[in-house]
């Protein structure tokens, strides 16, 4: 009988307040990787290198050119984020709440989702790692 209740007990949440994929190829994102990796001192982000020989994007439902295209992360509850929320996520984890709700205001949301489609679109030519399927957008 009690075997029956641990088993029909949903797993325990992980300790992580978010996940985040990053590129550990991209000397951009491992700059700002690094930078988060300093200031998370109570552990609330837990970091991915899609880079590593050992990732497999297979259990996120996404391919590794998604992975690519722009930043994606995951909250402990399963749900995918991409782009710009991932970042409002790591820098509520590490305390940078005003930082994250100026990102929410009219005006100054659309500028930053803007601005950053337009860096992940071009990271690849800005780092110097284009491939001949590289292209300026």
């Amino acid at each position: 009988m009690i075997e029956l209740y641990i088993a029909d007990c949903p797993p325990p949440l992980p300790d992580w307040q978010v996940e985040v994929f990053f590129d550990g190829d991209c000397p951009f994102c491992c700059r700002e990787i690094a930078w988060l990796r300093r200031r998370d001192k109570r552990g609330r982000i837990n970091f991915v290198d899609i880079a590593d020989a050992e990732f497999s994007p297979a259990t996120l439902g996404v391919t590794h050119d998604d992975l690519m295209a722009e930043i994606h992360g995951r909250l402990p509850d399963g749900t995918l984020l991409r782009g710009v929320e991932v970042f409002r996520q790591l820098y509520t984890a590490v305390g940078f709440t005003p930082i994250v709700a100026a990102t929410r205001l009219p005006g100054i949301k659309q500028v930053v989702e803007l601005g950053y489609r337009i860096f992940a679109r071009n990271r690849l030519r800005l780092t110097g790692r284009c491939t001949t399927e590289c292209k300026v957008r």
